[in-house]
């Protein structure tokens, strides 16, 4: 029985997204690339990485996301998705109870 599995998700960047799964201490990611869209490709990337590794959206215990400084729409895609797997999960983002904040500016 898998354990411990963490979801990761970054979209700061304005030309990838990244999502990484880490199942009983091992790391794996997916990353697509593309300057438009982005919030249509976080999901199918989570869905992707989720059915490689037999792993069920109800399995995972934690889920961090890229807070900032980034792309302020890129922070936004991946923010929401994380805060909205947190609450219909009922786990944590980022050690925290949803919602997260993004931070736009470095000095934040």
């Amino acid at each position: 029985m898998k354990s411990n599995i963490i979801l990761s998700i970054n979209t700061s960047d304005q030309d990838t997204a990244k999502v990484g799964l880490e199942v009983d201490g091992k790391r794996y990611e997916k990353i697509s690339q593309s300057r438009v869209m982005k919030a249509q490709m976080v999901l199918p990337l989570i869905e992707e990485l989720l059915k490689e590794h037999d792993v069920k959206l109800n399995d995972i215990c934690e889920i961090q996301v890229h807070e900032g400084p980034g792309s302020f729409t890129g922070l936004r895609v991946g923010i929401a998705v994380a805060n909205m797997l947190g609450a219909l999960l009922g786990i944590q983002v980022n050690g925290k109870q949803p919602p997260i904040l993004p931070h736009y500016d470095k000095d934040w």
